[in-house]
């Protein structure tokens, strides 16, 4: 159990440090239609990169905390002994699954369930309101 605990430490800080690092100041480089060319289209194009990055980067540090939230909630399982068994069925992960993604809480069977179910259920709720900022 010692080299679990130490990849998914390991894995955890690896995450971390991708996050510090995705988190800084703006620089000025990041904006190039304030230095330079000055046409309309240049500044359009460029405003249109910009937000096109900043998105990419918030969606990418999202992504991000999340796993290091799963590795951290993985930590505490392992602490409390409950570490590679599926949480829909109670049995035991594939090690090569836990191998994979450290992180996972359920087994192959149950997380193809889980699945399953989701792709049925989307159309429905997509039919109530799920793309409201298409109004335009």
């Amino acid at each position: 159990m010692d080299d679990v605990k130490q990849r998914l430490e390991a894995d955890l800080a690896r995450t971390v440090e991708r996050i510090r690092r995705m988190g800084g100041g703006v620089v000025f480089e990041e904006f190039p239609g304030s230095i330079g060319d000055r046409t309309a289209m240049a500044d359009e194009v460029d405003l249109i990169r910009v937000n096109e990055d900043r998105e990419m980067s918030f969606a990418t540090r999202s992504l991000l905390v999340e796993r290091a939230n799963k590795l951290a909630e993985a930590l505490e399982r392992l602490r409390e002994g409950e570490y590679g068994i599926c949480q829909e069925c109670g049995e035991p992960i594939a090690p090569a699954r836990l191998r994979a993604m450290p992180e996972v809480l359920t087994c192959v069977r149950c997380q193809d369930m889980l699945e399953r179910s989701a792709r049925r259920l989307a159309p429905a709720g997509a039919a109530f309101g799920g793309d409201e900022g298409d109004e335009d």
